[in-house]
Formats: C-alpha cells, structure tokens, sequence
C-alpha cells in the first residue's frame, strides 16, 4: 500500500486534499459552491481539448478553468451571479463533450476526467502538481485578509477601499488553479466533495477562521486517505469513497452542531 506507484498516489493525494480543504474553506463562506462546481466543469473541455491536440492535459485544464473563472466574473458582475454561472457550466461541458468525441479515446478518458485517476499517478505529475499548489498557498496567503473581509464584510471592505469585483476576480481564478492541480487526481465531479465537504464540516465545529482552515484541512486529508486505503483494499472506486467521506464527514458535523444547540437550550 505504502510502495510503488501507491506512493505517487498518497503524495499527490495529500496535497490535493490540503489545499482543496484551505481554499474551500472560502467558498463555503461565500456561498460559492455552484461556482466551485462549475469552474471544474468548464475545466472538463479543456482537458479534452488537451487530449485532442496531444499536449499536456494541465495545460488545457489551466487556460480553460481560468477562462471559465472570468467569464463568470464578468457576465456575472452585472446580472445575475447563478446564471452566468450556469450558462458557463453547460456551454463548457458541451464543448468538452463535442471535443471528446474527436478523440479515439473516449471512454476511458472521460472516466479520468470526471473521477479521476488517483491510483494511475504518475512520477511526471509530482512537480507540476507540487507547484501549483505552493502557488496556490502564496495566493491564498496573499488574499486572506481582503478575501476574508470582503466575504464577511462586504460593505466595510468597500469602505476601506477595497474593489469587491477585484477580490471576486481573485478569487475565481484562485478556485482555476485549485482545479487544474486537483482535477486530474479526483476528477471534475468529486473535486466538490473535497472542496465542499471538509469545510462545511469545520465552519460547524468553529466560527475561527483559522481554526476552520486548519480543521478543514485535517478533515480533508482524513477523507481522502481513508478513500485510498479503502479502494486499495476493496478495489472499489476511490471517487465513491471520498464522496461518502466528505458526505458523512459533513453530517456528523450537523449532528454535533443540532446536540450542542439542544444542549444550549435545555
């Protein structure tokens, strides 16, 4: 479990879930989980694009999540944020499945795409992988105090000069590149679970900013690790186990949360 390719595995994995947990922990407090649905969806098509012209898949994952990230910026800046959002998400999951069905490889790469290849990670991943998420934790630590302002306090943060489309556009493409590291690992489905679950499950334990963060954290990497043991054990997906984990991770949260608040009360 612990040699060969298993190893490329938990690394690439560990990584993964520690920063989908640190930058999830914003898009749950923003109310942003459409968007960190849609973001890797748009992603999808440039994956396949990738596949189509032969190049390497993160490339084509970069270009068209960060494209994805700002065009729901901008059709989103003045009408309707959920819609932009949508019409984003079905027009790039239609160009990806119009790309895909150029390639000669269509089933099995649209089972990597959409779930990942967690187990098939190979020693050329690691670097790429490791550098996107360093510049993923500098960004992050750069937009901590406006992002964290500008989604609690929206209307201080204007008034101390902040420009909330700035920090939205910051962090839209933050959420792009958390996509191009982590899609290729979990797939453009289950990357919400472990961007969406972890976090829900903090905010219920902490109102802490960095408590929550590092609670996130500890929670995603828990979920995925057991994900990984489990489908190495059982030869069962591992998607179906990190979207279980994350899943009852986030329900024995709410269940901790309604006995602390029947305790209050009693």
């Amino acid at each position: 479990m612990f040699s060969g390719f298993m190893t490329n595995a938990w690394i690439v994995a560990s990584v993964v879930a520690a920063v989908g947990g640190a930058v999830g922990f914003f898009v749950v407090l923003r109310g942003s989980a459409f968007v960190a649905h849609a973001v890797p969806g748009g992603s999808f098509a440039g994956a396949a694009a990738a596949l189509l012209a032969g190049i390497n898949t993160l490339i084509g994952l970069a270009a068209f999540s960060a494209g994805g990230a700002l065009g729901i910026g901008l059709l989103g800046r003045r009408g309707r944020h959920d819609v932009a959002t949508a019409l984003a998400l079905v027009f790039m999951l239609g160009l990806g499945a119009l790309l895909l069905s150029f390639t000669a490889q269509d089933a099995p790469a649209l089972e990597s795409l959409l779930f990942g290849e967690v187990l098939g990670i190979g020693a050329n991943q690691l670097a790429p992988t490791l550098a996107l998420a360093a510049g993923c934790m500098a960004a992050l630590a750069l937009l901590w105090r406006p992002l964290l302002l500008a989604s609690v306090l929206p209307d201080s943060a204007s008034a101390r000069g902040l420009a909330p489309f700035a920090v939205e556009l910051a962090f839209l493409l933050l959420v792009a590149a958390v996509t191009t590291m982590t899609v290729p690992v979990v797939g453009t489905t289950l990357i919400f679970s472990v961007m969406i679950g972890p976090p829900a499950a903090a905010r219920a334990f902490t109102v802490r900013p960095g408590v929550a963060v590092a609670l996130s954290v500890a929670i995603a990497l828990a979920v995925v690790w057991a994900a990984i043991a489990l489908s190495f054990q059982t030869n069962w997906p591992v998607g179906f186990f990190v979207g279980s984990g994350s899943a009852c991770a986030y329900t024995l949260s709410r269940g901790w949360t309604w006995a602390q608040s029947r305790r209050r009360r009693g």
